[in-house]
């Protein structure tokens, strides 16, 4: 892809054993496979919309359809950034961050899934600490916001690691079920505050008026 029309595609963030970077097509078929091959147990659902319970190839095409989807429709008021996490050069997962009139608001939302074959080995925090640090020392967020469902404890875990406070609840159905999901908000004192490890940052100025924001 033309980095002159979309700069994006020349965006890579990377700590010491990821990079995330916006995926090439190669990487779409990656991350559709591992859609296909499962996110998680049959009897769980992380998702607020569950995109998961469609067989597999349905969700392989939905994973690309739906990174389509987010750059089409893509303008610097309401934005998501969808970014493949890859490790020593296979993609395991994905992990976004958005925002609605971040140029004013300057908070994010963030959210994610891996592959089965590549949970618990501390990826997770991993990602969404990289992600942070392109958030606030990258574009100069003040809020990170994340939610959880009760009975997500990994993704909970993650939030507490990474020194998000409580942010209130919501609640939804699931499943045909009532269900609470926990809110997290983390603001750019309690990020510092959590010593971030930081990570590197390449190719992010010329996209700086896709975020809303301005050249330096």
């Amino acid at each position: 892809m033309n980095k002159e029309w979309w700069p994006l595609a020349g965006l890579r963030v990377r700590t010491e054993a990821l990079e995330l970077r916006v995926p090439a097509d190669d990487d779409l078929d990656e991350l559709a496979a591992l859609a296909a091959a499962g996110v998680h147990a049959p009897e769980e659902m992380p998702f607020l919309m569950p995109w998961t319970d469609a067989p597999p190839p349905e969700r392989a095409r939905g994973t690309i359809q739906w990174n389509w989807r987010q750059r089409g429709e893509w303008t610097p008021q309401s934005w998501s950034l969808n970014l493949v996490v890859v490790r020593d050069g296979v993609v395991v997962g994905t992990q976004d961050v958005g925002a609605k009139d971040f140029r004013v608001l300057r908070e994010v939302h963030t959210g994610s899934w891996l592959g089965r074959d590549h949970q618990g080995q501390g990826i997770g925090t991993q990602m969404r600490a990289a992600v942070l640090w392109l958030a606030f020392a990258g574009l100069g967020a003040e809020f990170a916001c994340s939610g959880a469902f009760e009975d997500n404890l990994a993704s909970i875990a993650v939030s507490r690691k990474l020194g998000y406070g409580d942010d209130g609840i919501d609640r939804y159905v699931r499943r045909g079920e009532p269900v609470v999901s926990r809110r997290f908000r983390l603001d750019r004192q309690a990020w510092l505050d959590s010593r971030p490890v930081p990570a590197v940052i390449e190719g992010l100025e010329p996209c700086l008026p896709l975020f809303g924001l301005e050249e330096s």
